[in-house]
């Protein structure tokens, strides 16, 4: 059987994955450390050999001695390939960079996960106008943000010729620094929260983690249904939300430790439930507590709601605190 026959293996997908997710040129010794993200185990050697295969059928081209891009046909077969290994990978990415998150809230170092979005240049401003309420309003999960010109890097992602970067912390910083403080988190699902009288009211729309090989918060903006311009302006509108469950006993260390991330200019907690109760209308497991935590993209939904289209990857990268800026100072 050819290899159109038999699809793309699960390895050389991964392979794809980080190319994707890159936009450098990268080596076969960056490509074989970060295949063990995905536990893929393969020497340099394995992965040069993938490569030269991949070359062959059009999937990647080389750059320069060893450096590998995506090409338009990889970008599509990627989008195409295995979608039974896609299910579940928003999980996967919100635990990945969960643990990825380094952040100090004593020290006020570290790294923190956030969402990019990349603005049209010459629409930039009008996006920092529509955005401006949203943040002033408080949703969001932090007022931090990062802006990056073309060509220069927001983490990971290089910034595409035309267009302006900014980036938003993302709603797993919380995660994370639960994570290193001993408190196991269960991700349920991204939706969209209907808001009343400037209240959490209930859940709208769902899309489990576990489900999906989408982000949800990217799907909702696509899809033109959130509208948190109305929220902010009359208290009654639809936001980008997460609901997130812990363990009934370690609500006083949850307690603590927002409050720390709070001190240091990171929010994002909208709700938090008591054991065992219901939070706008979702049940919550037998001793354990729901928690609402703020979309950090819906700033980016009110420059969308505004007819600024932007480029969105959500939950995809971490930066450094100290590189982040509040978003008056822009």
């Amino acid at each position: 059987m050819g290899f159109e026959t038999l699809g793309v293996e699960r390895k050389v997908l991964s392979i794809l994955r980080i190319l994707s997710d890159c936009q450098e040129p990268l080596g076969a010794r960056v490509i074989a450390y970060r295949l063990k993200d995905y536990g893929v185990e393969l020497g340099e050697r394995a992965v040069r050999y993938h490569l030269k295969l991949m070359d062959e059928r059009g999937l990647t081209r080389l750059v320069g001695r060893d450096g590998r891009l995506l090409t338009e046909q990889g970008e599509e077969e990627l989008r195409n390939a295995l979608v039974k290994d896609k299910v579940g990978l928003a999980i996967s990415k919100i635990e990945l960079l969960a643990f990825s998150t380094d952040f100090n809230y004593e020290k006020r170092c570290g790294s923190i996960p956030v969402n990019v979005s990349f603005l049209p240049k010459g629409k930039f401003t009008k996006a920092l106008q529509a955005m401006k309420p949203a943040f002033e309003a408080g949703l969001c999960v932090s007022e931090l943000v990062a802006v990056a010109q073309e060509g220069e890097h927001l983490g990971e992602f290089m910034v595409p010729e035309g267009t302006t970067g900014f980036a938003t912390v993302c709603s797993i910083a919380i995660n994370g620094a639960l994570l290193k403080a001993g408190v196991p988190m269960d991700s349920r699902f991204g939706g969209i929260l209907q808001m009343r009288n400037h209240k959490p009211f209930r859940f709208v729309e769902l899309i489990h983690y576990a489900g999906s090989s989408l982000d949800p918060s990217e799907v909702f903006i696509r899809a033109r249904m959130t509208s948190v311009k109305e929220a902010v302006k009359s208290g009654n509108g639809k936001i980008l939300a997460n609901f997130r469950e812990i363990p009934a006993l370690c609500r006083e260390t949850a307690e603590e430790v927002v409050a720390k991330l709070r001190e240091a200019g990171l929010g994002g907690l909208l709700l938090m439930g008591n054991t065992s109760e219901p939070v706008c209308e979702i049940p919550v497991e037998l001793n354990r507590i729901g928690m609402i935590l703020l979309g950090g993209m819906n700033p980016i939904a009110a420059a969308e709601e505004a007819g600024i289209e932007a480029q969105n990857h959500a939950m995809c990268t971490v930066i450094e605190y100290q590189d982040l800026t509040k978003f008056k100072e822009l």
